[in-house]
């Protein structure tokens, strides 16, 4: 990912679809563009009941549970 946008949602409440629709629509307003793939700690997403259709959703270690790296996977 060249350029992307790093989201933090702790809160339980907020189902995890949300919170990425939420990095995603903040995204597009700051860089005009929609994103395609969100990486997230493999805790954040266990248990996920839904997922966006239009966004990837990749687990990684190295992305701190509870934040979105979210942007336009590099070619």
């Amino acid at each position: 990912m060249k350029t992307g946008l790093l989201w933090f949602d702790d809160n339980p409440r907020v189902p995890l679809a949300t919170k990425i629709e939420n990095a995603a629509r903040r995204y597009r307003e700051k860089f005009g563009r929609t994103p395609d793939v969100c990486y997230v700690h493999p805790q954040t997403l266990a248990g996920a009941q839904k997922l966006p259709a239009h966004v990837k959703v990749v687990e990684r270690a190295t992305i701190q549970p509870n934040n979105f790296w979210i942007g336009v996977k590099a070619s």
